[in-house]
């Protein structure tokens, strides 16, 4: 037994030294021209971790400049623009990835956006546009990849991580579309879980609570109010102002903290955790 252990664990302390995420391949939806997002800040610490990242924005330009960063580390990466809205971006980003790597371990769908009403004044297409990127286009992305995670008895460590939201906890006032869709996501995700797992797929969700990011192209009145609260630049807030927003850990978090949680789900120290939803919230709601 001891010599087992000792086997063990001299392979996870290989697989460590080269990275987390050594030799895998990520694909990752939604970047950022700041140095703020988390999307950007997941490709980056991916790559650090010996990922090989397939990053996805509707900005060509936005994604160039996270390309060129993830270069300048000296990490592997291929960038596909597109809208993950569009009925043809499923097979055009799966048939880059496994064109250029062969194959794909994880996927983080992590782009969208708010588009913020009171309830009783949300149009129909203030509706439609956030279940379309926020559940219907993780579902097709999923779906069009199925045949690379599908595998009967694949070892490799291959998971999904699905971007919820507080939102989708607990609801929200002004997003009667995003924390319906934001909820969907996590029916979505312990599906996967209960399906997949036969083929060693483990799927996760992840629910973020204050992230300092850039701000929301479509504020609302409500904004300050939310847990999901968001600057233009990060600052600290004061005691008495992370208390009213009931932060035990006093302060908002970072797209570090962000990523890093992603990067936990995805890598193999997660490797018995699927179906779960893992909040991100330096304590609120517990």
């Amino acid at each position: 037994m001891a010599d087992r252990l000792s086997q063990v664990s001299g392979h996870l302390s290989n697989t460590y030294s080269r990275g987390l995420l050594a030799g895998e391949v990520a694909i990752i939806t939604g970047m950022s021209s700041t140095p703020l997002g988390i999307g950007k800040a997941t490709a980056l610490l991916f790559a650090k971790e010996g990922a090989k990242v397939v990053i996805s924005d509707i900005d060509a330009k936005r994604l160039e400049g996270v390309e060129a960063e993830i270069k300048a580390q000296g990490g592997d990466v291929l960038s596909v623009a597109g809208d993950v809205g569009a009925e043809d971006f499923p097979k055009k980003i799966v048939d880059a990835t496994v064109a250029k790597f062969g194959k794909i371990n994880h996927i983080v769908n992590n782009a969208g956006f708010t588009y913020d009403k009171m309830l009783h004044t949300t149009p129909d297409d203030a509706w439609d546009v956030i279940m379309k990127i926020h559940v219907r286009a993780p579902f097709r992305l999923i779906r069009q990849a199925a045949p690379y995670f599908r595998i009967k008895g694949s070892k490799e460590n291959r998971s999904i991580v699905n971007v919820s939201s507080t939102s989708g906890l607990h609801g929200n006032v002004g997003q009667a579309n995003y924390a319906a869709a934001k909820s969907a996501v996590l029916g979505l995700t312990k599906t996967i879980c209960k399906e997949w797992g036969q083929f060693n797929v483990r799927a996760n969700s992840i629910a973020f609570g204050l992230i300092h990011t850039r701000r929301p192209e479509r504020p609302s009145r409500s904004t300050a109010r939310r847990l999901h609260w968001v600057f233009q630049e990060p600052r600290a807030l004061t005691d008495d102002q992370n208390a009213y927003l009931g932060i035990p850990l006093r302060r908002g978090g970072s797209v570090e903290d962000a990523a890093g949680a992603v990067l936990f789900l995805c890598s193999p120290l997660a490797s018995y955790v699927s179906g779960h939803t893992l909040e991100v919230t330096g304590g609120v709601g517990i």
